[in-house]
């Protein structure tokens, strides 16, 4: 089969969502109004509130959302053929993702900008909220550490990469000054920063005196010889981790017109041109698909696993905090959340379309698939580097050398996950204030003590050893809770956009029907893995910490939904939780 028949058929689907489904979201279910005063204009500090163009905002939220887990998922997934995985990240997408996305943007904008954690205390009450804050703070720190381990290592590994990246910061402040502060025009800038990082990125690749090797210096051929003791690689890695974590902790406490936004500008528009190269290389190569549509080898069961293994790709409970923690507080207008909300998942959908297909037309042959597919942990070690070489395969088609497509898709993915990384530290910052707030510890509610506090158990994680494994090896300890609790999260968020719907006295069944598959799906899995897996204790600490908190977060789970089928039982209960803040809007001019 021509890969492009597939393309097509998805890309299809994605312009019925955008064209109709989110229009009919935008005026049927949430009822977007254009006078509403956004909480960016009402609480406007220059910090984190502050209005925004809606395409600037777009490209912040986006490239957020991003990361790599839209790659790394869907090049999982593939293990189980391209049929399943291609048909859960067009359905979900459409009708899961984007309805989460934009409902969550919604929402937050209604609720003075809050946290999807912190609404959870007028919609499902303050017990279920505390229980919510806690899985949404386990999420995080998992989505810190292991993105974190993936840059550090990317780094590593592609050495031609790093200056691209380096140079994207300074660039991205100048942009933040002289655009974003004294108004203009981001366009010009943004094309000028891409071609400074792509043609450093051409230049890097060819020039090995541009690359930043820590390895190579690690080892004795250069300057630095030694550190700590440590090998090369491990120097390399340790190194790494402290020069991310100190940008986090600037990035994560600047305001957000000072980097955030310009870098995650380029960003979108690095990956609108990354994407224009992979599909033009699809349309010029058209090249056919040896992977099979089911992979009848398969040991592991698609079913539920697939869900919780495709996570940005069709739904991401992480898209939701993004979108209620850095996104709502951005907004100009309450119309730009479907341009924002919906069609950045569409964005991430059209990323893991292209993952798909990469992978999908890569190998020579079915066997050759099969080799390298042989089982779902071979799948998990072999995911990236698929897409990395498929994607290298589709760029070469319209004549970029293939050392130099890896290098830009290399450049992506950390670029990515970097913007990730730092909204996510971000993130955590507000959980933080959040709990500082609730248990009356003031400290708690100042920046930088919590921002210190999250990159401190960011280190924490991503740098314990794990049972003499090695520095950093710690990163991956908790990330089999990672899908479960991801997903957990989108079909709560879900929840409450539901109760939300459903007091406003509104059709709550575009936001019920995936909430309730989402659910049904993650605690499937989530109880799989606490009774069948982890129960079994095998003298590992890993598993008695992997059982002790999958066990928590699934039992936690269960409580927050029976709380909210008692309050869907109940209107006078939901009522008697209304917030002032959630009333019909109040017809202000925005300042």
């Amino acid at each position: 089969m021509n890969a492009i028949w597939l393309a097509v058929a998805v890309v299809a689907l994605y312009i019925f969502g955008w064209l109709w489904y989110s229009r009919f979201l935008a005026e049927r279910i949430y009822r977007l109004d254009p006078r509403f005063t956004t909480p960016a204009h009402r609480y406007r500090d220059g910090v984190d509130f502050v209005p925004t163009n809606k395409w600037v905002l777009w490209g912040h939220h986006f490239t957020s959302v991003a990361g790599a887990a839209p790659i790394v998922g869907p090049a999982i997934a593939m293990y189980w053929g391209w049929g399943p995985a291609l048909a859960w990240v067009a359905l979900g997408t459409v009708f899961a993702a984007g309805v989460h996305d934009f409902g969550a943007l919604v929402l937050s904008n209604r609720h003075r900008g809050q946290s999807v954690g912190t609404m959870a205390n007028r919609l499902i009450g303050r017990r279920a909220k505390l229980l919510f804050l806690f899985i949404i703070l386990i999420l995080i720190l998992m989505v810190n550490a292991v993105f974190a381990w993936v840059i550090a290592n990317l780094f590593i590994s592609n050495p031609a990469a790093v200056l691209p990246v380096v140079l994207q910061v300074p660039v991205a402040i100048w942009i933040g000054y002289m655009v974003l502060r004294r108004g203009g025009s981001l366009l010009v800038p943004s094309l000028i920063a891409l071609v400074i990082m792509y043609g450093t990125a051409i230049l890097t690749t060819h020039y090995e005196f541009l690359q930043i090797d820590l390895v190579r210096w690690f080892g004795g051929e250069g300057e630095i010889t030694a550190l700590f003791g440590l090998e090369a690689t491990p120097a390399s890695f340790l190194v790494w981790i402290l020069v991310l974590l100190a940008y986090v902790y600037f990035a994560s406490t600047l305001p957000v017109w000072k980097l955030l936004q310009p870098r995650d500008y380029i960003n979108a528009q690095q990956l609108v041109v990354g994407l224009g190269i992979l599909y033009l290389g699809l349309f010029v190569m058209q090249p056919e698909v040896t992977a099979p549509a089911y992979n009848t080898e398969a040991t592991t069961s698609w079913f539920p696993l697939l869900f919780i293994t495709i996570a940005c790709g069709a739904i991401s409970g992480f898209h939701g905090l993004v979108a209620s923690g850095t996104s709502s507080k951005q907004l100009d207008k309450e119309t730009d959340a479907r341009t924002v909300g919906y069609l950045g998942a569409l964005g991430e959908g059209t990323l893991a379309l292209i993952t798909i297909i990469a992978v999908a037309t890569l190998f020579a042959s079915t066997a050759e698939f099969t080799d390298s597919y042989s089982s779902f942990a071979a799948a998990g070690q072999a995911g990236v580097g698929n897409f990395v070489e498929g994607a290298s395969q589709l760029a070469g088609g319209i004549g970029i050398p293939s050392d130099v497509a890896a290098t830009i898709v290399a450049l992506i993915i950390v670029c990515f996950a970097a913007t990730t990384l730092d909204s996510a530290v971000r993130l955590l910052r507000y959980i933080i204030g959040e709990l500082g707030t609730e248990y009356r510890i003031p400290n708690l509610t100042r920046r930088h003590v919590a921002t210190s506090l999250a990159v401190g158990l960011t280190a924490f994680l991503v740098l314990v050893p794990d049972g003499g494994e090695g520095l950093g090896s710690g990163g991956y300890l908790l990330w089999p809770l990672f899908g479960t609790s991801n997903q957990l999260l989108a079909g709560i968020t879900l929840m409450l956009i539901s109760l939300w719907l459903y007091r406003k006295g509104r059709s709550p069944i575009p936001t019920l029907i995936p909430m309730v598959f989402l659910l049904a799906m993650t605690i499937w899995a989530m109880t799989e893995q606490v009774v069948l897996e982890w129960s079994g204790l095998r003298e590992a600490d890993a598993e008695w910490l992997l059982f002790g908190l999958g066990a928590v977060i699934l039992g936690f789970a269960i409580w927050i939904l029976l709380e909210a089928v008692r309050l869907f039982r109940s209107r006078d209960e939901l009522e008697a939780l209304r917030d002032p803040a959630d009333e019909e809007p109040e017809r202000e001019g925005r300042s």
